[in-house]
């Protein structure tokens, strides 16, 4: 299924850097770092929690794929934040599930300690 207004649901149309029966990865345009790539389920679903089991091991196995295939490529590649947003409340602005694998690289942030805990203004140092 398909919605007619959904930028996501073109997947098709983009330079994929993966795929699976389930779901489809393509570079972030607004990139946070270099290699930031979005995983989509190639079904219209809002978020995550509207995801199949199988849909949910489908992505998760294709941002394991790009992760792999991002640290073979750039030896600088030190870790990964990877995660969604789910709900205009959560920062979520399209709304077809995508998951951002960000490559993170050391040195990339003066405090990086948090990770996704700095959603919360002077919650990601504890």
């Amino acid at each position: 299924m398909t919605e007619t207004k959904c930028i996501f649901c073109g997947w098709a149309n983009r330079a994929l850097v993966g795929e699976n029966a389930l779901a489809a990865a393509f570079r972030d345009a607004f990139p946070v770092s270099e290699g930031h790539t979005l995983i989509v389920p190639k079904r219209h679903a809002v978020t995550f929690l509207d995801l199949t089991e199988e849909e949910t091991g489908a992505i998760f196995a294709l941002a394991r794929e790009c992760a792999e295939a991002l640290r073979k490529g750039d030896a600088s590649i030190g870790g990964f934040n990877f995660g969604a947003n789910a709900g205009a409340c959560a920062g979520q602005t399209v709304f077809h599930c995508h998951f951002h694998l960000i490559p993170r690289r050391d040195g990339d942030h003066p405090h990086p300690r948090g990770g996704v805990r700095a959603v919360i203004p002077g919650k990601a140092a504890y």
